[in-house]
């Protein structure tokens, strides 16, 4: 068994056809061929049915692909510890956000922080918590940037910042100079669909639940994106809880709407989260400080008691 074997046959049962498959390798078919015969032939056990079309996997062949799949992570793992090692900052490294933290702090960091790595490929991608969890588990994913804290075993928190929740009220011509949680209106208050952790936070700062009954509406809506609920709650004159980073671009008209809460100021915890056996830590932490050095200055201080909500 050699590596060149566990990655042309990881790599059939991605594509599942040998020519494309033999032209991503940058290989011939009769090569790639080769190469996975001799290994069915040593372990006795035949991995693709060839007769189907696209490839298919036998039984046992998906038994063998799921184990090989752990060892190519491992050694992946162990090319990082060496490159870690030898203080090297290169290879790949992939970044899972979520959507509501994703558009007022990427743009902040990300170009500089690619720029001063140059040797590091960065793939970014936006997803909820539960998928960003997921594939971490998975090995799939190497940082999470989400909200904290998760407590899961398995998993390790850095925390980055506290950004303080705001009230987007657009359903009076005057705000009050500070909101209070009791005063919300909930025939007016509007959330995020299910899914986002925005979404459950809200609802436990709020204690609003699926079952609450709005007077003189007709309609529920559940915006997919903060902008989608930005707009609507415009557009409806109603109202809605924003994290504190989202109001940062609004228009001088629209921040007139933006309401700071009274102390105690109920809060959320951005941090990063990495699988335990993670080994990439020099990047980690320059990750962190990167993200710190640009994020910290954009937010107002909380100096009173402040409430940090359950995800």
């Amino acid at each position: 068994m050699t590596l060149q074997q566990i990655e042309y046959i990881l790599a059939v049962a991605e594509i599942r056809n040998f020519s494309r498959t033999a032209e991503k390798c940058y290989i011939t078919q009769s090569t790639l061929s080769t190469m996975i015969n001799k290994f069915e032939n040593e372990t006795g056990i035949k991995i693709f049915d060839r007769k189907t079309k696209p490839v298919s996997i036998t039984k046992e062949g998906e038994n063998i692909i799921l184990q090989l799949k752990n060892i190519a992570k491992e050694i992946d793992a162990l090319n990082e510890t060496v490159q870690n090692l030898k203080g090297e900052l290169s290879g790949k490294l992939k970044l899972g956000i979520i959507p509501t933290v994703a558009p007022f702090i990427l743009p902040e960091f990300l170009n500089d922080f690619a720029k001063k790595f140059p040797k590091i490929t960065i793939s970014v991608s936006e997803m909820t918590t539960q998928t960003i969890i997921e594939l971490i588990l998975r090995r799939e994913l190497d940082i999470g940037i989400l909200a904290i804290p998760l407590n899961i075993r398995e998993l390790k928190e850095f925390p980055l910042y506290n950004e303080p929740f705001v009230l987007y009220d657009c359903s009076k011509k005057r705000t009050k100079k500070y909101a209070n949680i009791d005063d919300i209106d909930i025939n007016k208050f509007w959330l995020l669909e299910e899914g986002h952790c925005l979404s459950t936070q809200v609802k436990n700062i709020c204690d609003i639940n699926n079952s609450t009954h709005r007077e003189n509406v007709n309609f529920d809506f559940k915006a997919g994106s903060i902008d989608s609920l930005i707009r609507f709650v415009k557009v409806n004159k109603g109202l809605t809880i924003l994290p504190y980073l989202a109001s940062l671009e609004f228009s001088q008209q629209e921040y007139k709407k933006v309401t700071q809460f009274r102390p105690p100021v109920p809060v959320r915890t951005i941090g990063l989260a990495v699988h335990n056996h993670f080994v990439k830590e020099k990047i980690l932490n320059l990750l962190k400080s990167e993200i710190k050095d640009k994020i910290l200055p954009l937010l107002k201080p909380v100096t009173d008691e402040i409430v940090v909500p359950p995800v």
